[in-house]
This record gives C-alpha cells, structure tokens and sequence, in this order.
C-alpha cells in the first residue's frame, strides 16, 4: 500500500501537538509497516521551512521511511480543475478542515453572506497528487479532502 503523507501529520510530530502528536506518529508507524510513505513537492517544501538544511530534511525523511514523489502532470492537471471549481463557488462558506462542516457568516451591518477562500492551490496539488500517486492520503483536514476529493481515500 502507497500512502500519501500531508503536512499536518508531520507537523503534529515535528511540532509536538499535545492534541495530535501521538495519533499522527501512530498513523506514520501504521502506515509505513502497510507500505510506502511518499510525498508532494508541496510537503517536501512546507518541511524544509522546519529543517536548518537540506541534509536534515533528506535524513529525516530517510529516517521515516518517506520518498518524494513528484506529481506530474495528470495529477497537476486534476488539481488545478478541483481548485478552480472551489474557486468558482459563489456559496462558498467557512468550513471546518476536519469534519467539513459549513459556516455561514453573515455582516452584521447589511447581513450579506461573507465568503473568502479558506483554501489555496497547494492543498489541492497535495490532494491530487495522493489521487494519482497513492491509495490513501493521512490528514487532518478530512474535511475538506472528502468534500474536493470524494474519489481519495483519506486515513
């Protein structure tokens, strides 16, 4: 089994998350004895923000088991569609990143709908990506991939 690896879960073990850090190392050591953890360029780049250099992201990736994987084109492509239709959306309202419930807000003055774009592309590359290049993508944002990427298997 192939299993796609988002930010967050890595966060929460890098950064540790008293909320989260047990649950996502769990899921790592699960999932690496299932089979192949990779990732995006996208996560490759949120970690090297984490690491002083290269060498000690490349050593904590080897250390974890973790291969970057790029996305090609088909994935880039299909990402890009997902984005644009969220982009489109005129109803768009909050939404929680883990359960996918939506929020309306309202102005108080006029109490016209207030929407803004709680997501960028990057999310939808990662997203994407795990579609084309993995049977399963862990995340916390379960939410919002179940509602772009009802075809992604999410853990």
């Amino acid at each position: 089994m192939i299993t796609a690896i988002d930010t967050n879960i890595f966060l929460d073990v890098l950064i540790p998350d008293e909320n989260y850090c047990f649950k996502s190392k769990k899921l790592l050591d699960e999932h690496i004895e299932r089979g192949q953890l990779i990732i995006s360029e996208i996560v490759y780049a949120e970690l090297a923000s984490l690491f002083l250099s290269e060498k000690e992201l490349r050593t904590f990736l080897s250390d974890t088991g973790t291969e970057l994987v790029h996305s090609g084109e088909k994935a880039l492509c299909i990402a890009g569609n997902r984005w644009n239709e969220y982009a489109k959306d005129k109803k768009r309202s909050l939404q929680c990143p883990r359960c996918g419930k939506e929020i309306t807000v309202t102005c108080q003055n006029c109490h016209s709908p207030i929407t803004f774009r709680q997501r960028i592309l990057s999310d939808f590359i990662i997203g994407a990506h795990a579609l084309v290049h993995a049977d399963l993508l862990l995340s916390r944002d379960r939410g919002f991939y179940k509602t772009y990427f009802k075809d992604l298997r999410i853990g």
